[in-house]
């Protein structure tokens, strides 16, 4: 990432951090059904070991519950089995030229992706750790890849947050590129649909694919809404929501017609009923509590959301604090 690239995405960061204090709970919005931290059970599920690691991605293998965690700040990935409380580094820092470790996705077959958000993703053999290729974005202007959903066929949808577009790799694409490299595709371009921003502003954030392999969902974090994308016809449409909106959303989860989101510096997490084509959501409940710690994404298994607490308002990559280490991943049952 050049130092331009990397003081805009610290810049940007750093205002959303600035927006609110992580220690106020929100209201719950009109419509929504409020769970608090009497409700919810907020627990520590993993340990990450390290005094820098600043997470901010995490991914879940679907065959075998090994989870992963990568660190934003140097671009280590952590492997967190179960019955294991302390991570093990699975890819150390820096490794294959990854600077970072932000959006990170499992595939059906096995295969850990890994987005350095200052050039593009990297795909590994989750068994044997070996690199499988590499896509990096085109051009020399900024981009901030930042996270990443596998739909059913296997094609992979990445979002730029710089650029307000979506990547795409195809299994083909991957096929070609195995052991060596590929050009990331853009597939949507969402750029003069968003919200009016400022050139540089972070919008497009989480996605999610549907099961059905019909379309994608898409954040924008600055401007509040939830973006439909046709997979077969290239439609774009903005999600009508109801009882709330999408501001500051980061991580996605979509499972059994539900959307769950961390809403990063709000410490806030927020579930949504979708419905089955995608077009409305309605917010069903909202939790907020400062122990989520800046959290920027999730992942669900057997009813559990894990979170990534980021701590990204105590230094790290926004500047100079104090983490509360060790850092570490929650568990938050009840929402």
């Amino acid at each position: 990432m050049s130092r331009f690239q990397r003081s805009t995405a610290a810049a940007a960061a750093a205002l959303a951090v600035a927006v609110l204090p992580a220690s106020v709970a929100l209201a719950s919005p009109s419509g929504a059904s409020p769970t608090t931290a009497s409700h919810a059970r907020i627990s520590t599920a993993y340990v990450l070991p390290g005094d820098r690691v600043y997470p901010e991605g995490i991914a879940a293998d679907p065959r075998s519950g090994t989870m992963y965690a990568g660190s934003f700040a140097d671009g280590t990935v952590y492997r967190m089995r179960p019955g294991h409380r302390v991570a093990e580094v699975f890819l150390p820092a820096g490794a294959d030229g990854r600077h970072t470790a932000n959006g990170l996705k499992v595939d059906r077959a096995g295969r850990l992706w890994v987005i350095d958000s200052s050039s593009g993703v990297a795909v590994y053999d989750a068994r044997s750790r070996r690199l499988l290729a590499r896509f990096t974005v085109p051009g020399d202007g900024a981009r901030f890849v930042n996270d990443l959903a596998i739909a059913p066929d296997g094609t992979a949808y990445l979002t730029d947050s710089a650029r307000a577009v979506v990547y795409q790799v195809t299994p083909d694409d991957l096929a070609k590129a195995r052991g060596g490299h590929g050009t990331l595709a853009t597939r949507f371009d969402l750029d003069g649909v968003l919200e009016p921003h400022k050139p540089g502003d972070f919008t497009l954030n989480g996605i999610v694919a549907d099961p059905a392999g019909r379309f994608v969902l898409t954040d924008d974090m600055l401007g509040g809404d939830l973006y439909r994308l046709d997979i077969s016809t290239g439609a774009i449409r903005k999600v009508a929501l109801d009882g709330g909106d999408m501001h500051n959303a980061d991580g996605l989860e979509l499972q059994n017609g539900r959307i769950w989101t961390a809403d990063n510096v709000d410490n806030v997490l927020t579930r949504w009923r979708v419905a089955r084509d995608g077009t409305r959501a309605r917010l069903e409940r909202t939790l907020a509590d400062p122990s989520l710690q800046v959290p920027t994404t999730l992942v669900r298994r057997d009813g559990t959301l894990y979170v990534v607490r980021s701590q990204f308002d105590k230094g790290g990559p926004l500047g100079d604090g104090t983490p509360e280490i060790p850092f570490t991943v929650a568990a938050v049952r009840g929402i």
